[in-house]
């Protein structure tokens, strides 16, 4: 399942949380709450209206427990194209109604029927294809494509009056229904593999029974790339609408063409062994063995075709060339599933879960954590997550074992999987994220892991999450030391410490102390007096955003170290921090820009700025 494609299952009270939560597991959707009266969801918003607008307009499927009239008013002003908008069904409080509202032909109905059969209620569904044929002739299942779906409203009045079809090729999904069939029926449902031009009361289906097999040089052309596929599906008279896959060997899971191919017909890449590919040398028509030399298969195009398309596929158009690319396309029997076709090229999420609170972690992060497979971090981390991560597969780690999170996950991500890599805070600040760009560098992981993508979303740090707590201290130039001398030489962190001395920076430490590690922070305390004053706040955060967290401020020159642990980070204001404290007698501290010294006409210019 896609992201897009996955349902978001909405709730406004705690009361139906229960309820909320039984749907998305039945559905593999989301949970989503308003952050004002619910808890323990998967995405918290603050207004129903808007954030049900808004994943109506990203096409993503909605499941509302709440009141159908309110949920068409809401929505109402949003409806353009019944063919490209999303299903929607709204659920009743006791779930014993289950209302498909939109996109009934786009999985609504369906989907209402599921989360019926769940809950033991009532799929209210209604339209008239469905209730009269079992069938609905503008949503074919998956591995079929509707050419010509403005025809199918008439197509489908003209059955409901009472009119018979004729049937021109094969699929059982339309020949197992109640639809009424005769060799001179009034209107014609078309399976075929080649482009046809409907007539008016026909409707034309195209069986993704096709599969695109390309090999290219590195760094291809992707221009040349698409216009050799384009000429392939042409001179081969097939249907672009058939093509199930782009496939191609596996050392080219992360070339550019090949993807650009694939994302241009809108269709997913697949790739196999040499191996497997050498296993299909005896169908090969062009087999070649310079190409047996170089990649280890006699074929690349036309092997990775016949492999995609299976055992009892064909060969339908030979491979062709171009200056730095092939192609070649195999017909199968039937449909062909890419899920079960070779392996997509993995993707690596590098997360940031921020403190761990739901409220403080990203759309983005929590996005690709349920686009996830496979989770892997540090056993803390994951635990953070709460219901996000159910029923993905977790890889848990202790603390110290930090590469070899990082390359289990990106080999994990090399089998084809989509592994999300969770750090706490965010990912590129002494986090996971510069190992897995290190081991790309330098190595020590294997060909199918130096080949994923890799995509890495930020996260709230420790000193952003302190600071936010405890007022504006970072409003000025600050910097980011940690003291644990783990993967640093100390002399480094002590020239680090006294240069940020001098130049007056505001200084969020990191790994303060440890269990054996107490004299650093000491260190840098003391260096530090000799550049700012004794009185300078110096702002403890433990445990931010989590149970028991803890905020404090300290004048630099009382700094205990016996008061410092591993899960607190210190930021130590410049020499013009300040502390203020407001009429609730809250202290609060912040670090000025100077504004005060400038005139109202400067103030301006920077603030534009």
């Amino acid at each position: 399942m896609t992201l897009a494609s996955r349902p978001a299952v909405v709730i406004l009270s705690q009361a139906s949380h229960a309820l909320g939560r039984k749907i998305a597991n039945a559905i593999d959707g989301d949970l989503h709450g308003a952050s004002a009266r619910t808890s323990e969801v998967d995405f918290a918003f603050d207004e129903a209206k808007a954030h049900l607008s808004y994943l109506f307009s990203t096409g993503r499927p909605i499941v509302a427990v709440m009141a159908s009239g309110a949920l068409i008013r809401i929505l109402a002003p949003l409806l353009t194209d019944k063919f490209f908008e999303p299903a929607v069904v709204a659920v009743s409080d006791d779930g014993a109604s289950v209302v498909p509202l939109l996109g009934g032909h786009r999985g609504g109905n369906d989907l209402a029927r599921k989360i019926a059969a769940v809950l033991d209620g009532h799929a209210a569904v209604t339209t008239a294809g469905d209730l009269r044929f079992g069938v609905a002739l503008d949503q074919p299942p998956r591995g079929y494509v509707l050419a010509n779906p403005e025809n199918a409203k008439a197509v489908m009045a003209e059955l409901v009056a009472g009119a018979s079809a004729r049937l021109i090729g094969q699929a059982s999904w339309l020949s197992n229904t109640r639809i009424p069939f005769a060799a001179d029926g009034t209107v014609t449902l078309t399976v075929t593999d080649r482009p046809r031009t409907a007539a008016p009361l026909e409707l034309v289906y195209h069986p993704k029974t096709l599969v695109l097999g390309m090999g290219c040089e590195r760094h291809a052309s992707t221009e040349e790339a698409i216009e050799l596929a384009r000429t392939a599906l042409a001179d081969s008279g097939l249907a672009r609408e058939s093509l199930s896959c782009v496939a191609s060997i596996d050392v080219k899971a992360d070339e550019t063409a090949i993807h650009a191919v694939a994302g241009h017909f809108g269709v997913p890449a697949r790739f196999f062994s040499a191996a497997r590919l050498e296993e299909e040398a005896p169908r090969l028509k062009n087999p070649s063995d310079i190409v047996f030399a170089e990649v280890g298969c006699h074929g690349v195009a036309e092997g990775a075709a016949l492999a995609g398309a299976s055992p009892s596929g064909d060969l339908v158009f030979p491979k062709i060339k171009s200056k730095g690319a092939t192609a070649a396309i195999a017909c199968g029997p039937a449909p062909v599933d890419p899920d079960t076709v070779g392996r997509a090229r993995g993707k690596l999420f590098v997360v940031g879960i921020g403190p761990g609170a739901d409220q403080w972690r990203s759309p983005e992060v929590s996005t690709m954590v349920a686009a996830s497979t496979d989770l892997v971090g540090y056993s803390l981390y994951l635990d953070l997550l709460g219901t996000l991560a159910d029923g993905k597969i977790r890889h848990d780690f202790d603390l110290g074992k930090e590469e070899a999170r990082v390359v289990h996950a990106m080999e994990l991500a090399g089998e084809g999987k989509s592994v999300a890599l969770v750090c706490s805070g965010d990912a590129g600040i002494y986090a996971m994220a510069t190992l897995v760009f290190e081991l790309f560098d330098k190595g020590g992981i294997s060909d199918a892991a130096s080949r994923i993508e890799v995509q890495v979303s930020p996260g709230i740090s420790a000193l952003q999450a302190a600071a936010a707590r405890i007022g504006a201290p970072l409003g000025h130039d600050f910097c980011t030391i940690s003291l644990s001398d783990l993967l640093t030489p100390w002399e480094h962190i002590q020239r680090r410490v006294k240069a940020a001395g001098e130049g007056d920076f505001v200084i969020a430490f990191y790994n303060p102390v440890s269990m054996k590690r107490r004299t650093q922070l000491a260190y840098a305390r003391d260096k530090l007096l000799e550049y700012r004053p004794a009185t300078t706040p110096v702002i403890l955060a433990t445990n931010l955003g989590r149970l028991g967290e803890h905020v404090r401020t300290v004048p630099l020159g009382e700094l205990n170290v016996d008061d410092v642990d591993m899960l607190t980070v210190v930021v130590v204001g410049s020499s013009e921090s300040r502390t203020v404290v407001t009429g609730d007698g809250k202290s609060w501290v912040y670090t000025p820009r100077g504004y005060s010294g400038k005139s109202d006409t400067g103030m301006s210019k920077e603030v534009s700025q």
